[in-house]
């Protein structure tokens, strides 16, 4: 038995990266997961079908900035598994982002990281929360970042998408803890997954270290790090947890 045996997830940006693992855990505890990406998800679903059964998985191109995307991907997870029980709000624009001194930020991307990284999780609430509503259940798993609680200033455009996230997850706690939806950020320290890895060596180089040395464990931070955490906030054990900021880093931050 699994800890989320019978259970619906969507996980966003859920087909690579640190995503791709968080679809992986939720899967293998029982949930039937539908993989949200950019990225086409459909191999990662085939697998994990295989793995845990053909009723396991389902993908869907999805872009959270669009709302007639999103609208659709809730469709098509009720159509397939009948309910949503978990949402991981993940995907966000990060591996790619370059440091930059804030003052040759352009505006455009300045509102290309809100839109991705704040309105996406916002719309996705927006759509999957009346259905949470009507089972009087649900877990909505914010990703956060560890760079909120000591900036980062070079990349000052993802560190106050990611403050924000902080702010919605507390307020939306509030407006749907009567219904029995919990509401939380999970925020990792600086981890080597396979997207920042490859896609931005540079980023890799300057944080690395100095992440390590803030840690109270003196080491790299993987995605299977992550993993526990998720599966308790999406899991029954979870049930009188809200609002909460939960910091997977290795102790760099007490919260």
């Amino acid at each position: 038995m699994g800890r989320l045996d019978g259970r619906c997830a969507i996980v966003t940006g859920g087909a690579r990266g640190i995503g791709r693992h968080y679809s992986q855990a939720l899967a293998a505890e029982g949930a039937a997961v539908m993989i949200a990406d950019i990225a086409d998800g459909s191999d990662l679903a085939q697998e994990l079908a295989g793995k845990h059964g053909r009723n396991a998985t389902a993908s869907m191109i999805c872009d959270v900035s669009d709302e007639a995307q999103i609208e659709a991907l809730v469709a098509k997870t009720i159509e397939r598994f009948g309910k949503i029980d978990i949402l991981v709000n993940n995907a966000a624009l990060y591996s790619q982002l370059e440091e930059t001194e804030f003052t040759d930020i352009d505006t455009a991307l300045w509102d290309k990281v809100m839109t991705v990284n704040v309105r996406g999780p916002f719309l996705l609430a927006k759509h999957v929360v009346p259905h949470m509503r009507a089972k009087g259940y649900g877990k909505i798993i914010n990703i956060g970042s560890g760079s909120t609680f000591r900036g980062m200033p070079q990349m000052l455009h993802y560190t106050a998408s990611k403050g924000a996230i902080v702010a919605f997850t507390r307020s939306l706690s509030r407006a749907v803890g009567p219904a029995g939806i919990c509401v939380n950020t999970l925020a990792p320290g600086f981890t080597l997954s396979d997207s920042v890895v490859e896609n931005n060596p540079g980023h890799v180089q300057t944080s690395r270290d100095n992440a390590i040395q803030r840690r109270a464990i003196k080491r790299d931070g993987h995605p299977q790090d992550i993993l526990g955490a998720l599966v308790f906030l999406a899991s029954s054990d979870s049930d009188f947890v809200t609002g909460q900021i939960i910091a997977v880093d290795g102790g760099a931050v007490n919260t």
